[in-house]
């Protein structure tokens, strides 16, 4: 997806200084730059365990967007990295103008705040069924609203303003919690490879219904057939089927021992079926915060989603699910930025002032 924005009214359009906004996260980070004189803002993004590989594209871009200046730059950063790998920037761009740290979650919001407002046709819906549907600005601009921020965990936070926001839960539960147990089940290399793993998967091989429990729908408490009962319910009932050696775990077995005890259940299968046990627990999260806060509008960013449209669904599903029909996901095009375009906008409005 091609996630460069013309946007030509912006104040940087003519200043003389280059701005690279940074928002490192635990999983990924993020990067926002604007080559003078051009009115385009442009994205990037490295895993943020790639330090070395992250650096390099700071590099880069100052090299080719800057011609190499570090003394006409500055950079401007975000999320928890900014303040973790601090001395680490300092050391490799001693000469840069600054280097700034912003606070993550009113980045967050400056972020939201301006592609919901200023980004036309940057906020839509998604459903399997219905596929996507851009929201016109007047009904995306309603306060008070929700942010769920997806990235290695979760916040959620809901804003009755530009500038009047609080954070009113959260979990641990988020990204990295998918990443991690992907990568010690399956041996997935790459975010991108889990995700495509799960687009093809089918979660009834590892996921317990309530068809296989009851035969049919629990239509008396709304339960269709087709609901998961039990998140990944199937492995340990054909986990007992295999010969005793193989089922003796102690606290040294290694994760390829682990992986040759399920080898029943393909990579695809065990993918689909733990996003759609993250993604569905933060939906019903999310949904409960809603109501209690009494908000109608629930936004989800951060670099979970990813545009991945199983994503997108499951998190739709679960809170047009819990909410009979009354409230709806809201998605954005450029989901993962939210933090590093708050930065972004930061620094313009203080190269303005200066």
């Amino acid at each position: 997806m091609n996630k460069d924005i013309e946007y030509g009214t912006g104040s940087w359009r003519n200043s003389s200084i280059f701005t690279i906004a940074i928002d490192i996260g635990g999983s990924l980070a993020k990067v926002i730059f604007s080559p003078l004189h051009l009115g385009r803002l442009r994205f990037e993004t490295v895993e943020t365990e790639r330090l070395k590989e992250f650096m390099q594209l700071l590099h880069d871009i100052i090299n080719k967007y800057n011609n190499g200046s570090q003394k006409s730059t500055i950079i401007i950063a975000t999320g928890g990295g900014a303040y973790k790998f601090y001395d680490l920037l300092q050391e490799e761009f001693p000469d840069v103008i600054s280097i700034k740290r912003e606070d993550e979650m009113q980045c967050l919001i400056k972020g939201l705040d301006f592609f919901i407002h200023e980004i036309p046709e940057e906020v839509f819906t998604y459903n399997d069924i219905d596929g996507e549907h851009i929201v016109v600005p007047e009904h995306a601009k309603v306060y008070p609203y929700m942010l769920v921020n997806i990235g290695s965990g979760v916040s959620i936070l809901k804003v009755d303003s530009p500038n009047k926001f609080s954070r009113v839960g959260g979990s641990s539960l988020g990204g990295g919690t998918l990443w991690g147990l992907l990568s010690l089940i399956t041996g997935a290399r790459t975010y991108d490879e889990m995700l495509s793993w799960a687009h093809r998967g089918d979660n009834t091989n590892v996921d317990m219904l309530v068809g296989d429990i009851y035969g049919s729908d629990y239509g008396k408490i709304g339960l269709k057939s087709t609901n998961i009962a039990s998140s990944f319910g199937k492995v340990f009932q054909r986990g007992t089927q295999h010969e005793p050696e193989q089922d003796e775990i102690s606290a040294e077995t290694s994760t390829k021992d682990i992986q040759a005890r399920y080898r029943k259940f393909n990579n695809a299968d065990i993918s689909k079926s733990l996003l759609y046990a993250i993604s569905n627990n933060i939906g019903q999260i999310a949904y409960l915060q809603a109501k209690v806060h009494n908000v109608q509008n629930i936004y989800f960013g951060g670099s979970y989603i990813w545009g991945h449209l199983t994503t997108m669904n499951t998190l739709s599903y679960a809170i047009n699910f819990w909410s009979q029909g009354g409230k709806q996901a809201f998605f954005l095009k450029h989901e993962g930025y939210l933090g590093a375009m708050g930065a972004f906008l930061n620094a313009q409005e203080q190269t303005a002032n200066n």
